[in-house]
Formats: C-alpha cells, sequence, structure tokens
C-alpha cells in the first residue's frame, strides 16, 4: 500500500516541481510515533524557501484530496533537504563536485566500506573519484554506493 502511495505522490510531485523549478528529492510514506506522515524533501540551486514548501503542500494537498489515495488518516510535510542533503543518483554526484561527503559502500573496497572526502569528478560511465581527507585519490562504480550524503 505504501509504495504505491509513494510512486503515484512521486509521479505525481515530479511534473509539478518541474513546472515550479524545483526538484523532487525524495518521498516517504510511512508509520512513525504520531501516526502515518507522507513526507516529501524537494530542492533547487540556491535552496528552498517556506514559500516554495507551502505552494508544493497546497497543491499536493489538494491533489491527494480528489484522488483520494490514502485512506488513513495521515501527516503530510514538505521540506528541504538539508544543507547535509542524502545524494540519490550520479546526477547528485555530478550537481556536487567539489563539495565534501560520506559514502558507504555496499561492500568493502582497500579495507572499508566509508569513505569521507571531496567529490572531485564524475566520469561517463558512472565512475565516481574522491579525494579523500588523506589526500588519496579513491575511484568507485556509483553501483556501488549504499548510501551518500553532503558533509556540512
Amino acid at each position: 500500500m505504501s509504495g504505491v502511495v509513494v510512486e503515484r505522490v512521486r509521479d505525481f510531485a515530479a511534473g509539478l516541481l518541474l513546472s515550479m523549478g524545483l526538484e523532487l528529492v525524495e518521498v516517504q510514506f510511512r508509520r512513525e510515533g504520531s501516526g502515518w506522515v507522507l513526507r516529501l524533501f524537494i530542492d533547487r540551486e540556491g535552496g528552498v524557501t517556506l514559500e516554495d514548501c507551502t505552494m508544493v503542500s497546497r497543491e499536493l494537498s489538494d491533489y491527494l484530496d480528489v484522488e483520494d489515495l490514502i485512506e488513513q488518516a495521515y501527516h503530510l510535510e514538505v521540506s528541504s533537504p538539508g544543507l547535509d542533503r542524502p545524494l540519490y543518483g550520479i546526477g547528485d554526484f555530478k550537481r556536487f563536485c567539489g563539495r565534501n561527503a560520506r559514502v558507504k559502500l555496499h561492500e568493502q573496497m582497500n579495507g572499508q566500506r566509508v569513505f569521507v572526502g571531496k567529490i572531485h569528478q564524475v566520469h561517463d560511465d558512472q565512475t565516481i573519484e574522491m579525494v579523500l581527507e588523506t589526500g588519496q585519490s579513491f575511484v568507485f562504480s556509483y553501483d556501488a554506493v549504499n548510501k551518500a550524503r553532503l558533509l556540512i
């Protein structure tokens, strides 16, 4: 059920946000301590404003009311992913070249799974080069990434 909600909201929000000059970072729909929460993270070059979040929330709320996708009570939250935002795709690595990141791989490489450093370059074959805190260059495939996040 929650997977269907996420997919339908993602499909609607992607078009809506594009028309507003925003990008959809992530959609979550899950049960938390206070009940069900539908959460959207949005972004744009230079960051999002409270007005951006309010506009998206209103439009999405209207869509959800008409479509009647969610049977149970829920809270809708629209916010920025923050300065330490997750990196979800190869495009995020390209966009944030020159920024510091923490990358966790699915499996160990060079005896470790977690690497911290600056995203140096993204190659066309979807390999990423980082300059680690130690000054060493480290190259890995995007497919090897389990989680990645910008560092402040």
